[in-house]
């Protein structure tokens, strides 16, 4: 069935890709979608958005208009969102504002969701509500044998899931945790180690698949630090926003020469078009942000029915 499924999407999208190229700026309008995390999926030649309010994934369609792949009870909001080859990774977690938020599941319900690309089947959730305190996996990133690396921002630790659905900790370090938002964005870097950004700091972490942590020294703080790409020239874009923290709606773009002991900003993209961009993407067409107007959810004002998924690009930027 599986097999059969691939076969008929492949069918489904085997027109010319002038034809799936997405626009500039996608205006889109889902109910009450409010998504945080956007990844690329290569089989539908469309973006897949997660969504804080619902706890899904959702396909975009032309228009902006959304269709669901992948809805889970146990993922009462999803956050950041990668498809590697047939699998499509989600970090879950509740902050309080999914329509199936409850005093059980707020700042306790969190994990890793592993689904077929496909037919959105589940392959594996991975509760990692590991230890005392609060929990909520934010971000996730993925390296080439499979292993996931899952951040937490309510906790001071960095997870490892292998491809079996085995957690572990792979880091515990005070300098990750925080008394607000803590390590957010993560990217996996081919040289054998992650990247993870602290929201409220600003700081840039690089940890060893073997745990351990050190901090890169930066010209400036990426306060705000969000969802990031890690581009095949190797440089690195971050988004930042002022959601939670003094920072700035901007994507950044950095460069090491040092095998990411040290780092600089080599361009700025500031203020961004959008006020409130959190993730960051890389399709064939180029990479976008999405914008998923999350500051009336998450103070409590409302709910929206409109997100923007906009295209990144040096030299249109400020």
């Amino acid at each position: 069935m599986r097999v059969l499924m691939i076969f008929v999407l492949l069918i489904l999208t085997a027109a010319p890709a002038s034809a799936h190229t997405p626009p500039e700026t996608i205006t889109g309008r889902s109910t009450a979608l409010h998504p945080e995390g956007i990844t690329w999926d290569p089989l539908r030649r469309t973006f897949l958005l997660t969504s804080i309010r619902h706890g899904t994934v959702e396909v975009v369609r032309p228009g902006g208009a959304t269709k669901t792949l992948i809805s889970d009870p146990r993922m009462v909001s999803t956050f950041g969102v990668h498809v590697i080859r047939d699998r499509v990774y989600v970090a879950y977690g509740d902050m309080g504002v999914g329509s199936r938020s409850t005093a059980d599941t707020t700042y306790k319900a969190s994990g890793l969701g592993v689904f077929d690309l496909a037919t959105g089947r589940p392959l594996h959730v991975v509760d990692l509500a590991i230890g005392p305190g609060r929990h909520s996996a934010n971000d996730v990133a993925v390296d080439h044998a499979g292993n996931a690396y899952v951040t937490d921002p309510a906790t001071d630790a960095l997870y490892r899931v292998d491809r079996r659905g085995h957690a572990t900790v792979l880091a515990r370090d005070p300098r990750l945790g925080s008394t607000t938002i803590g390590l957010n964005g993560i990217v996996w870097h081919p040289n054998g180690f992650v990247l993870a950004v602290r929201y409220d700091t600003g700081a840039l972490f690089k940890v060893t698949r073997g745990g351990r942590v050190s901090e890169i020294t930066l010209d400036r703080p990426l306060v705000g630090g969000d969802g990031m790409d890690l581009r095949p020239d190797g440089s690195l874009a971050v988004v930042t926003n002022s959601l939670g923290a003094p920072g700035e709606a901007a994507v950044s773009v950095l460069r090491s020469n040092d095998d990411w002991r040290t780092a600089r900003t080599t361009h700025r993209a500031a203020p961004w078009a959008d006020d409130e961009p959190t993730t960051i993407a890389r399709s064939p067409h180029g990479s976008y942000v999405v914008d998923g107007n999350l500051g009336p959810l998450v103070t409590g004002a409302g709910m929206s029915d409109v997100y923007t998924v906009r295209r990144f690009s040096e030299t249109s930027a400020h």
